[in-house]
């Protein structure tokens, strides 16, 4: 694409099938999508000690980091579907990765924190879930 932009449908989420070796497939039926990265902010203001009257300055240091992946789209029924849901009923961790374009991958161990059917009377059923990082990620630079 011109510019370095990046096409928002190539973030994605690969779920792991948990064979030996491990074979990751994209999470199909995804129409939105999101990938958060944040830190917990360590608040370390002090105010001056030989003129406590005078101005404070915020200073901080990260904290905690947090990785979170969020999607919502049409319910696939697929084999590895099946496997996610496995994970999702068990609420049990599981091998990921998530592609970020022009940024790389997070791969790693996930959860669900959140999942949802929802339909209305014609549409199809559609879903939405929440994964969080469930262990320490790897980063893989984009090449």
């Amino acid at each position: 694409m011109a510019d370095g932009q990046q096409l928002g449908r190539l973030l994605l989420i690969k779920i792991g099938d948990g064979a030996d070796p491990e074979v990751f497939n994209n999470m199909c039926g995804l129409k939105t999508r999101s990938f958060n990265m944040s830190a917990n902010e360590i608040d370390t203001t002090i105010p001056s000690c030989t003129n406590p009257g005078g101005p404070v300055q915020k200073t901080s240091r990260p904290g905690i980091s947090n990785r979170t992946f969020s999607g919502s789209g049409a319910f696939v029924s697929s084999t590895a579907m099946d496997t996610f849901m496995g994970y999702v009923r068990g609420a049990s961790a599981f091998n990921a990765q998530v592609i970020v374009p022009g940024d790389g991958t997070y791969e790693g161990s996930w959860m669900v924190t959140d999942f949802s059917f929802s339909g209305d009377v014609e549409p199809n059923m559609e879903f939405s879930a929440t994964f969080v990082a469930a262990d320490v990620l790897e980063f893989t630079p984009e090449a």
